[in-house]
């Protein structure tokens, strides 16, 4: 593919390098309608490790009545075979029914995901925030006793579509109590994709000031408003070294119809290419990915890098 690259010039400050975490197989697919198929699933994974992203989240062991697309757990990981386990391919796990069936496949990366909010955790796991912490106590405790690296998601850090504005202190007790279990990294969600740069310095600086420094700590920001490049730029300046997105922009929640995709892998390698940023991925690669995971769910990438490359 011949095109036009970004200018390099870095900014003082910024890193030499950043993680992408990819969740393109799991938050990019799970609010899709139509169930994809198992073998289109693990071509995705390949080829999306095959374009240089070396941590992939595959599939989320959460009850099929809960998301039918992510029903097919095992199956994936079975026909993934050895390149689907490992340090760099976390899966989520709601509870210990969902962490006893990954461990069983020979998972050793789990995710937990929690809310910083009561209605989206009665809505995501039926049960209120102190009640989902309690649930997943034993998940962490049994995971790391199993050698295993856990991560902890907090859904709704900046704006709830039931109960508005999140504030701050409360986003950063539920991120402590979380992490007090014993997780391993953190991941900070703007779920509805309502956040803006002052708001994520500020939601930063208060879990730094918590004990939960920038190098703990993952961004995953949803486009909703257009604002999660920017949200993203301003995490890494923050210290941040480690970003969520998602190929293609695809995404989205099945519990919060506000929340729409996540931000593309594609526009957060264009952004770090012209900061001369490293991150291991080939963006041309990516972009033929999403090209043909589009052709597979029938409608074009939400990426604007996709649509500028290819479409050129």
């Amino acid at each position: 593919m011949s095109r036009t690259l970004p200018m390099t010039e870095p900014l003082p400050g910024q890193p030499d390098r950043v993680t992408i975490y990819e969740v393109g197989p799991r938050d990019g697919l799970q609010n899709e309608k139509s169930v994809v198929p198992t073998h289109v699933k693990a071509e995705f994974v390949r080829r999306l490790l095959a374009a240089g992203l070396d941590t992939v989240e595959l599939t989320s062991f959460v009850p099929q009545k809960w998301v039918p697309q992510l029903g097919d757990a095992e199956e994936l990981l079975d026909e993934l075979g050895e390149i689907g386990t490992g340090r760099q391919r976390p899966v989520l796990v709601p509870n210990e029914r969902g962490l006893d069936r990954a461990l069983e496949r020979g998972v050793t990366s789990i995710a937990i995901f929690g809310s910083a909010t009561e209605t989206f955790a009665r809505k995501n796991l039926n049960r209120s925030v102190e009640e989902s912490l309690q649930m997943f106590a034993p998940v962490v405790k049994r995971a790391l006793d199993a050698g295993a690296w856990v991560r902890a998601y907090v859904s709704m850090c900046f704006g709830d579509p039931w109960e508005g504005p999140v504030p701050v202190e409360q986003v950063v007790d539920v991120c402590s109590r979380l992490m007090d279990l014993g997780c391993d990294q953190l991941s900070i969600g703007d779920t509805i994709g309502v956040g803006t740069p002052g708001h994520v310095r500020r939601l930063l600086d208060a879990l730094d000031d918590a004990g939960i420094g920038p190098e703990q700590s993952a961004v995953h920001f949803h486009d909703t408003y257009g604002q999660a490049l920017a949200n993203t730029m301003t995490a890494i300046g923050r210290g941040v070294r480690v970003v969520d997105a998602s190929t293609g922009g695809l995404g989205g929640c099945p519990y919060a119809r506000s929340a729409t995709g996540n931000l593309a892998t594609e526009d957060l390698v264009w952004a770090l290419d012209g900061l001369g940023i490293e991150h291991g991925a080939d963006l041309d690669a990516l972009v033929r990915t999403s090209t043909w995971m589009a052709e597979q769910l029938g409608r074009p990438a939400p990426s604007r890098v996709v649509r500028a490359l290819a479409g050129g």
